[in-house]
């Protein structure tokens, strides 16, 4: 048998501060806005989308990056890609507060 102890309902916890919270709320929000730019592009344009995997498919990642930047986005993006799809990190440039990553997934290819 189990028994709770008595003063378990009675613990202290820290105080929170929200502020590292929001701030990393308000820095994810800019990311949201780069992943749509990205992803309206991909969405839109079928020549861009070719290239972009013409190219992953060369194993030209740094070409990819550039491609992907071109469109205007401030994050900082890794990029990772093999022969089902890529992997888009956006991260936070070195000038702002290293808080939080958005990761997006997109397959182009079924086995």
């Amino acid at each position: 048998m189990y028994v709770v102890p008595m003063y378990s309902h009675m613990r202290q916890y820290p105080s929170v501060n929200p502020y590292l919270f929001t701030q990393s709320a308000t820095t994810a929000q800019t990311l949201m806005k780069d992943a749509s730019i990205v992803l309206a592009k991909l969405a839109s344009s079928q020549s861009f989308a070719k290239h972009v995997m013409s190219l992953a498919q060369e194993g030209k990642t740094k070409q990819v990056q550039q491609m992907i930047q071109s469109l205007g986005i401030r994050s900082k993006i890794d990029i990772y890609f093999n022969p089902d799809g890529i992997r888009l990190t956006l991260s936070p440039t070195s000038g702002m507060h290293y808080c939080c990553q958005l990761a997006i997934g997109l397959r182009w290819n079924v086995f």
